[in-house]
């Protein structure tokens, strides 16, 4: 056996086990950071209730439990009249705070949109030509209409959030007129897949969920 016989040998068995261990690796850490994460919860504890005095050693993901039990309790308060009127408290009281109010008052409306299900922010996957012309990019819709800005162009306007990769975490807006704006037949979960990996990671024919109608004026981008 030669030498390059030999280095396509080994070449090939090292990147067989790097596609098994990368992902692995990747996963543990995500995981891990999560729980650690999680574990910050534990201060709200009297330092005789937390796992360290209790059982001698650090139980990891404890907080991960403490932090549902949290948020189940919070549900359950918010269910009831007594609930409402402490959180209708707190929010007027965030409300008066200058700065405060303005951040605490848009992340509530960004949680409240996302987490309640209605609406379609970040239901659809965009693609608008972006940075320039001829230039596509890939985004989620977070606003089907955007009035205000409707009324200076003279133009219906779609919002459009457009995630940095490989950190699909941060990015920014554009706003774009709906008859420019075309609907992809791609899920959420496999717009995320390809924006993490660089574009690596292409959605596959049988993963595509069915075909949705694109508006003509889109359809005529197309064909231009």
């Amino acid at each position: 056996m030669n030498a390059d016989v030999l280095k396509r040998i080994v070449h090939r068995y090292l990147m067989a086990g790097l596609l098994v261990w990368i992902p692995i690796l990747t996963t543990v850490l995500a995981v891990r950071f999560i729980l650690d994460l999680m574990d910050k919860t534990l201060v709200l504890l009297p330092p005789g209730l937390r796992p360290q005095a209790l059982f001698g050693v650090r139980v990891p993901g404890f907080g991960a439990l403490l932090a549902f039990v949290l948020l189940l309790l919070t549900g359950m308060l918010m269910s009831n009249f007594i609930g409402r009127s402490l959180v209708g408290y707190w929010d007027e009281m965030l409300n008066r705070i200058p700065f405060v109010r303005a951040i605490y008052g848009g992340v509530k409306n960004f949680s409240t949109t996302l987490l309640s299900g209605s609406g379609n922010s970040f239901k659809k996957v965009l693609l608008i030509e972006y940075p320039g012309k001829g230039t596509w990019s890939i985004g989620f819709q977070t606003a089907a209409e955007v009035p205000i800005v409707t009324e200076h162009t003279g133009e219906p306007q779609v919002c459009v959030f457009i995630p940095t990769t490989p950190n699909p975490t941060s990015g920014f807006i554009v706003m774009v007129p709906r008859s420019r704006a075309i609907e992809l037949r791609m899920s959420i979960d496999e717009a995320m897949k390809m924006i993490v990996t660089l574009g690596v990671v292409m959605p596959s024919p049988h993963e595509v969920p069915p075909a949705v109608p694109v508006s003509a004026a889109a359809a005529n981008i197309r064909s231009a």
